[in-house]
């Protein structure tokens, strides 16, 4: 690795607001240091990185947009510098770079061309919802986004139950916010009466809301979080 610059993975907030709180201070350290950033959008990490790093003279720094349509020919230009000897940091949308996120691309890469890979750490609504939800913490699988055509839709939480019962297995998955109704009317018409959901939204954010109920006790007592980012978790013990 002599000679190449190291790649490092640079979380972000789920919440507005909220650096203090949930950004350790290795990552501000390190995100003061650098001078070049691989970001998914280049507006709001801008934003990101002076609230964490106000020394950062914005207008000096070098960002190049990596986002889930960059091509491997785009990611592998974005690594050049690194290849060259500078330090990178690539920083996400929400949360951690890499997981559920284009920036795992850009570690694939770095790997295949000897770039240390560094990872800092950082809130993951992914496993602070599996913290809180208290569902089996030893065996879970994230499935994404399921499919918006409805069809498809109930097909595949179907298909998570099963498979959540055959292997004793927390399912994981998320929804785009404007479609949390229809994805929580869904799992409460479809999925056994017995199976445990837990709905964790706005994770870390003043209006966190985080509970655990099986799909029986959960209808009519439904919040409201139409546009709310959430994550969705299934399990029956």
């Amino acid at each position: 690795m002599s000679g190449k610059g190291t790649l490092f993975l640079i979380p972000t907030v789920l919440a507005e607001d909220t650096a203090n709180e949930v950004i350790c201070r290795q990552v501000a350290e390190v995100t003061a240091q650098l001078k070049y950033f691989m970001v998914e959008n280049a507006r709001t990490a801008r934003r990101y990185i002076k609230s964490i790093a106000p020394s950062q003279v914005i207008e000096e720094l070098q960002i190049t947009v990596i986002d889930k349509d960059s091509s491997d020919t785009e990611l592998s230009a974005a690594l050049k510098p690194l290849l060259a000897g500078q330090d990178g940091g690539v920083v996400s949308e929400a949360g951690c770079p890499g997981v559920a996120d284009p920036g795992a691309e850009l570690a694939r890469l770095a790997h295949q061309n000897g770039i240390k890979v560094v990872p800092l750490v950082g809130p993951s609504a992914i496993l602070m919802g599996l913290m809180a939800s208290g569902f089996n913490g030893q065996s879970f699988a994230f499935h994404g986004y399921l499919p918006i055509e409805k069809r498809d839709r109930l097909q595949a939480l179907r298909g998570l139950e099963k498979e959540m019962q055959q292997k004793d297995q927390t399912q994981i998955f998320m929804e785009t916010p404007y479609r949390n109704r229809q994805m929580i009317e869904d799992l409460l018409q479809n999925l056994s009466k017995d199976t445990k959901l837990c709905i964790a939204a706005n994770i870390t954010g003043p209006n966190e809301f985080i509970q655990t109920k099986t799909v029986a006790n959960w209808k009519g007592k439904v919040p409201d979080l139409h546009k709310q980012p959430a994550v969705f978790l299934i399990y029956k013990r």
